[in-house]
């Protein structure tokens, strides 16, 4: 395989989790009586851009199917982060009712709900049909489709263009990440921004996030790489930011190569040569991160046997992707979890891939009393156990597995 940014040859493994099903095709009662669509999930590293990718084995359209699962707004968290992004923005770059916001991945429309609030035109990018309703349905115009050159070109033509573009969360969902950057040169005013969200890969490798690996993660991102995909491909980072959202992640400022004014900030250089001291640059830095995965499975394999060899049950909250990839990456069943809670109603009712396992609302937590929750979304951990801790009251303990377990 070559990578997918610089066409080099790809011979350094980061990972090889085996092989599992799309992480969020999740399963209706009908599908549990066919079989399921598995991928190999190995990701390599390019020691020309270093870029780390996902090796192909499926097209997009494959794992963001019109029934899409995931939305955004599920998360008071993730919706007060979104909020104070715009309130932010609009006081750094002066937004006004004359200003146009295009999200990428706007999903239901948890972030650009703010900027139709402040009256600040907007649009949103969403591929998926399911998400797309829903942020149409908050009054929201959404172009459903895939974004890259051909989409900008469309919405230009239109007369469509962007003072603030927000990418959250999508950066590493494309397979050709050199046509989706060059869409955003091309769709910025010259004088327009863009911002995009990720999460940081020196965190990954740091707390050992391997359960943050999935097929819909075509790439996994150091701002030593997205700096260069970014100058190749007609944008200039400008500034940086670090956020706690999803383990750890990084907000990227860029404008245009030929028109943008922003000064550089030195946190830009600051951060690269973090990564660089870190080793990020060298074949090495990647090598033992399979050996800590497999201590992690093992380390919550052990602790779920051991819980069935003493009559404990076992539950879990949140039908995350995250979840998805540990129980597959472990061989976890039903015997072992015997269901998943999750809020959003979108999931429930169905059965999460690969481990067939139920998810079911909240209301069967409180009427089977595990002993045991386990927590899949960890990024969400404080905010979960403030709302299950009623939990205590059966003396139920919470559960997480990554970086590593842990017993609350």
């Amino acid at each position: 395989m070559k990578c997918r940014h610089c066409q080099a040859n790809l011979n350094v493994q980061f990972i090889d989790l085996g092989a599992a099903p799309p992480s969020n095709a999740y399963l209706d009662i009908d599908a549990l009586h066919a079989p399921e669509s598995y991928y190999p999930l190995r990701v390599l590293v390019c020691t020309d851009c270093w870029l780390v990718q996902t090796e192909d084995y499926a097209q997009a359209e494959e794992f963001f199917a019109p029934d899409y699962a995931y939305f955004s707004s599920f998360s008071s968290t993730w919706l007060n982060h979104a909020e104070q992004y715009v309130v932010n923005m609009i006081e750094r770059f002066g937004l006004s009712h004359d200003s146009c916001v295009v999200e990428v991945a706007a999903n239901d429309g948890y972030l650009l709900q703010f900027a139709k609030a402040r009256d600040i035109p907007c649009l949103g990018i969403e591929p998926t049909s399911s998400t797309a309703a829903a942020a149409r349905a908050k009054g929201i115009p959404i172009v459903e489709d895939f974004f890259g050159v051909r989409l900008a070109g469309e919405l230009i033509a239109q007369g469509k263009r962007a003072d603030l573009t927000a990418a959250n969360n999508v950066l590493a969902h494309v397979p050709d990440i050199n046509d989706f950057v060059s869409g955003f040169a091309l769709l910025l005013k010259p004088q327009g921004v863009s911002t995009f969200e990720f999460p940081h890969l020196l965190k990954l490798v740091e707390e050992n996030q391997f359960d943050t690996i999935y097929h819909e993660h075509f790439s996994y991102l150091s701002l030593t790489a997205v700096e260069r995909i970014f100058a190749a491909n007609g944008m200039k980072v400008f500034d940086v930011e670090e956020h706690p959202t999803h383990g750890g992640s990084l907000r990227v400022f860029a404008q245009r190569a030929d028109t943008g004014q922003h000064p550089v900030s030195t946190k830009v250089d600051e951060l690269l040569q973090r990564e660089t001291s870190a080793g990020m640059k060298t074949a090495d830095y990647y090598s033992g991160f399979q050996a800590k995965t497999d201590k992690v499975k093992d380390d919550f394999l052990s602790f779920l046997l051991e819980a069935k060899r003493q009559g404990k049950t076992v539950a879990a909250y949140g039908a995350a992707a995250k979840g998805n990839t540990l129980m597959n990456y472990a061989g976890i069943r039903p015997d072992l979890i015997s269901f998943v809670v999750d809020r959003n109603p979108a999931k429930q009712g169905k059965y999460m891939p690969g481990s067939r396992i139920a998810i079911v609302d909240e209301s069967r937590l409180q009427a089977a009393k595990p002993d045991y929750v386990v927590i899949f979304p960890w990024n969400l951990k404080t905010e979960v156990m403030q709302q299950l801790e009623y939990i205590r009251s059966w003396n139920g303990q919470f559960v997480t597995a990554v970086p590593h377990l842990e017993i609350a």
